[in-house]
Formats: structure tokens, sequence, C-alpha cells
């Protein structure tokens, strides 16, 4: 009973405590993820990773369509054909480097 006493004593002050500061640090925390995510820096890091992924997940598309060919239904053959046409990288004008 002491201890459940100590428990709901300690998490009634972590709330009371918590509350007070918790919009200022949310606050806090969303204006540093902001800046984070505003640095170019960041930002080409994040194209270069999503540029590795697609090429990723077109040469898995091509192996796996090489080792199954026709064996897969035609519905499913059809979605396929649609998604890689649609999500086929395109040049853009932003002018991003690797770099």
């Amino acid at each position: 009973m002491r201890y459940r006493l100590a428990f709901l004593t300690g998490a009634a002050v972590g709330y009371v405590l918590g509350a007070h500061a918790g919009r200022e640090r949310y606050e806090q925390l969303r204006k540093s993820a902001q800046r984070v995510a505003q640095n170019p820096a960041v930002r080409n890091a994040a194209e270069s990773a999503a540029q590795s992924g697609r090429s990723a997940a077109v040469k898995a598309a091509d192996t796996v369509t090489a080792k199954v060919g026709d064996r897969l239904p035609e519905p499913v053959a059809e979605r396929v054909k649609a998604l890689r046409d649609r999500t086929a990288p395109a040049e853009d004008d932003w002018g991003t480097s690797n770099t």
C-alpha cells in the first residue's frame, strides 16, 4: 500500500510538472525540427536517399519480373505495369546535387 501511494504521488507530481513545461518544450522541439528539415544538406541527403530507394525498387522489380516472367496473373501484371509507368523517375528543374 505504501508503494502505491508513493507511485501515485510521484505520478501526480510528474503530471503537474510535465503539463506546466509541456507546451513550451513541445514548441521548442517543433521549431528545432523545422530548422533541421529546412537545412539544405538534410534536404539533399533525403533526396539522395529517395533516389537510391527508387533505383533499388526498380532493380528488385526487374529481378522479380525476370524470375517470375509470364507466370504472373494478368491483373497483377497489368497493375505492376501501371505502377511502374506512373512512378517512373522524371527529371526535375530543382537543380539538386548530391554533394
